[in-house]
């Protein structure tokens, strides 16, 4: 399990820079500057949370805890609920999906608090 957080931490990483490039680039001239903020936000909290699943893997890795495990999955589910729904809400102008973001914002606070825990009890 500690493996496939490190590979799927990699891809939301690579995502993360690809949609942080398409914000800078090809959507700078379509968005109205609060919806790119939106925009910005949502790969920022990506790469930053990419990093923490890859660390989680790496800290299970070591400790072999299922805490651990389990912080890596929720950085994983909160960056696709926070920032997919920032993302979407950017593209789209549709503010229902800002209710969802809060969501991935909880799903990022169980994370940081289950690997703190994770390695505290290790």
């Amino acid at each position: 399990m500690a493996q496939a957080l490190v590979i799927v931490g990699g891809i939301l990483g690579f995502l993360g820079v690809g949609a942080g490039a398409f914000g800078a680039h090809a959507m700078q001239s379509r968005l109205e500057p609060a919806r790119l903020d939106n925009w910005k936000t949502a790969a920022d909290y990506e790469i930053w949370h990419a990093l923490a699943t890859v660390a989680a893997g790496l800290a299970a890795a070591y400790w072999g805890s299922d805490v651990i495990v389990a912080a890596g999955w929720c950085f994983v589910a909160g960056t696709i609920v926070f920032s997919g729904s920032l993302f979407i809400f950017a593209w789209t102008g549709d503010r229902r999906w800002g209710a969802a973001t809060p969501v991935g914002g909880v799903l990022f606070l169980l994370g940081w608090a289950s690997l703190a825990v994770g390695v505290f009890l290790s």
